[in-house]
């Protein structure tokens, strides 16, 4: 035997299986108070700007460091001055703590943005401070990819991370403005 791990003769069973899968990960409705948009297909959505939207719902899984990432491919604000609408691509990317972000909440909070006008930096600013707000994360990070208005097209990146991120939030900085770079460079 290898390293002396003991290689059963035999596939085990489905109830030997099931039996050894930790039961307590099932959500119940103790640990889904909070969450009341999600299944609710009379929800309204939202004409301004408003962070209550926003729900959150239990970790069970606190003491893992994973990452969730929030893809949102149709953003849309307005100029604050203009009024012209403004369509971006939004990544959302977090290291949870206690508390997870409910993904309903987080499409209806996105939305609310629809007649919101604000410049786009702003935008991903509020956006990552609503979150902690709502969360307490580790780390988190929000990158926007705006489409060009005026031929100029604009990708704000934010990120916080607490006392024990804050490497990761210097060298997430660093990526980007590293990427941007590459990215940026003419071709001769």
């Amino acid at each position: 035997m290898p390293h002396g791990i003991e290689i059963p003769s035999r596939r085990p069973t489905r109830v030997a299986l099931i039996g050894a899968i930790k039961t307590n990960t099932m959500r119940n409705e103790h640990n889904l108070q909070g969450v009341t948009l999600l299944g609710d297909h009379k929800v309204p959505y939202p004409t301004d700007y408003d962070p209550n939207i926003l729900e959150a719902f239990v970790n069970m899984h606190p003491d893992n460091e994973y990452l969730v990432t929030f893809d949102c491919p149709e953003f849309s604000s307005l100029c604050p001055k203009t009024g012209q609408p403004d369509f971006g691509h939004i990544f959302i990317s977090y290291i949870p703590r206690e508390k997870m972000v409910e993904s309903k909440s987080l499409k209806l909070y996105l939305f609310s943005f629809r007649n919101h006008g604000d410049f786009h930096e702003d935008c991903i600013n509020i956006i990552m401070k609503d979150l902690i707000r709502l969360m307490d994360p580790r780390y988190i990070e929000v990158t926007g990819y705006f489409m060009p208005r005026g031929g100029i097209s604009i990708y704000p990146f934010a990120n916080w991370g607490d006392a024990e991120h804050q490497d990761l939030c210097k060298a997430r900085l660093q990526t980007k403005m590293t990427d941007n770079l590459h990215r940026q460079k003419p071709q001769l």
